[in-house]
């Protein structure tokens, strides 16, 4: 018998009516015979009117307190789900992390899962049952309630799929599938209907915010299928897989924009073996994740500007740490937390010259002027002021015919 994982994100989940639409999805796969291993996350707004709670009490909440507050929103979805299952006459149960147990490492907020205990759950599937469990959390090797970030029951739908061998994943969400850009803003972008590990990974990493980054990595790393669609409507959705399964029709896939972004330039720095790493040090060992650099050395091999990017919420804390940094030195220290960035997508692109080029043309004839500049093989991103953002998308998702 095949065994599925189906993951349920806030919106899918967001009232009593969503609920019951849910359990009658998990009850019409039934029926066809799988084995089915339900995920949830909160229901939407939940998790934001926990934080808002907790800043009201302290705007530095303790980390461990905050688990354990953010954690009763996953108690009362899959209470609720699980109390619909059974009322439609189905044999269901829920399952909190510590009684599983889900095992994680990592710090509070952002821990990964390691493990998790099959035996009470194959069990429970193998009679019949449909196992309806938490996303976003788990438990420490100290018994501590731990949460793998935003977004993170996407990370346990993979994780469980990976531990439990099942056949797919499907993420189920408020949208028909990944478009080619955000379709809010787009309104003719294009429904992808299948996409690479590599691609989406690039997508959900730059903005998209249909999937998180780290469940389409371990996806890709374990290589299990991954199915995106929705939970409002009966459209195929988007199929993720291997890059040896697509057949590209075009170059470029998708465009994508994140407004999380800030720009700082360091002025007139020695340019010496090791700069570079004395200035990244202190902010690597923050946490803070630093994107795209560019260097440009002056005529007389001295003196060089250094410019990268931080998220924009790191931006004050970057600084402060460049400032108190007693190994560099420096004339100027300026930043910009009006920019985004801009990006176009597509594993097409390695065999296809000319990509950059259509890009920078495309901006210029839209008088958009380029900040900073990051590229890979299927990929090439752009930082641009913050004012021109729509304006960029529109031009790209023409330019690469996308529409």
């Amino acid at each position: 018998m095949t065994k599925k994982v189906l993951k349920f994100g806030g919106t899918s989940v967001g009232s009593i009516e969503r609920i019951k639409l849910v359990a009658d999805i998990i009850s019409n796969e039934h029926k066809k015979g799988y084995k089915l291993i339900i995920v949830l996350s909160a229901m939407s707004g939940i998790t934001n009117s926990l934080i808002s709670k907790s800043k009201k009490i302290s705007e530095n909440f303790d980390a461990r307190e905050l688990d354990v507050l953010l954690s009763t929103g996953e108690q009362e979805s899959i209470s609720l789900l699980a109390g619909a299952l059974v009322s439609k006459g189905l044999k269901a149960k829920s399952w909190l992390n510590w009684q599983i147990p889900i095992l994680t490492s990592g710090e509070h907020g952002n821990a990964r899962i390691i493990n998790l205990s099959k035996e009470k759950i194959n069990k429970f599937l193998d009679s019949g049952g449909i196992a309806v469990l938490p996303g976003f959390q788990g438990i420490s090797e100290n018994g501590d309630i731990t949460t793998t970030g935003r977004g993170g029951s996407d990370a346990t739908a993979v994780a469980i799929a990976k531990l439990f061998e099942t056949d797919t994943c499907e993420i189920f969400t408020d949208v028909d599938g990944i478009y080619s850009s955000d379709p809010n803003k787009i309104p003719v972008a294009k429904k992808i209907d299948k996409i690479s590990y590599e691609e989406m990974l690039e997508l959900s990493s730059l903005g998209a915010k249909v999937m998180q980054p780290s469940a389409v990595q371990t996806a890709m790393m374990y290589q299990i299928p991954l199915h995106v669609k929705s939970t409002f409507t009966n459209r195929e959705g988007t199929k993720i897989f291997s890059e040896e399964s697509i057949n590209y029709d075009k170059v470029v896939t998708g465009v994508a924009y994140s407004k999380d972004e800030a720009k700082i330039t360091l002025q007139g720095v020695d340019d010496k073996p090791g700069v570079a790493a004395d200035i990244f040090s202190p902010l690597s060992e923050k946490q803070i994740n630093i994107d795209m650099v560019i260097q440009n050395i002056s005529l007389d091999g001295k003196k060089t500007d250094l410019t990268f990017t931080v998220k924009r919420s790191d931006l004050r804390k970057s600084t402060d740490l460049i400032k108190k940094n007693k190994k560099i030195k420096f004339s100027n220290l300026s930043f910009n937390e009006k920019v985004s960035k801009i990006s176009v997508v597509g594993a097409g692109m390695v065999a296809t010259p000319g990509v950059t080029y259509k890009m920078f043309k495309a901006l210029a004839e839209e008088k958009i002027n380029i900040l900073a500049i990051s590229t890979s093989e299927i990929k090439i991103s752009v930082i641009i002021n913050e004012d021109d953002t729509l304006k960029a998308i529109k031009k790209l998702h023409s330019e690469f015919k996308l529409d």
